[in-house]
């Protein structure tokens, strides 16, 4: 588990970068997502539902129904999914919970985590799936 995002932000991160993998278009439900991630499938589900909301995620209902990657990977950016599922506070607020933290105000990690969280939302602001896909490709072989 990290510290930075919550366990529904971490499963939805996962599902994407599996569909953003696929065949252009291929529907899977929630079930085959969840056991190629390996994450429990009520989990898995809701945050496709949320994705979908968010247009990151396209679903098709029915006996032949599914999710698939809404986008080209090459559109979708790691941030789009931590917005998507928690927002964008962590990097606005601080890490400790302290109010009024600031450069002024600090709390007792303010420098250090400014500098970490800064490079985190870059790093996640640059970072497509399409950078991903071999790297995701090679770890869900392994999982």
């Amino acid at each position: 588990m990290t510290v930075i995002f919550s366990k529904k932000c971490e499963v939805a991160l996962q599902a994407v970068l599996f569909l953003s993998t696929e065949e252009k278009g291929k529907l899977f439900n929630a079930l085959e997502v969840s056991k190629r991630v390996k994450q429990p499938k009520e989990f898995v589900s809701k945050m496709l539902q949320v994705l979908t909301a968010s247009g990151i995620i396209g679903s098709k209902k029915g006996k032949n129904g599914g999710f698939y990657l809404a986008k080209d990977p090459r559109n979708i950016k790691l941030i789009d999914i931590v917005e998507a599922i928690d927002g964008l506070e962590i990097f606005k607020t601080c890490v400790l919970g302290f109010p009024g933290c600031s450069e002024e105000k600090p709390c007792p990690v303010h420098n250090e985590w400014g500098k970490i969280r800064d490079e985190t939302f870059r790093m996640l602001s640059e970072e497509t799936l399409f950078d991903l896909e071999e790297k995701t490709i090679n770890k869900l072989r392994k999982l």
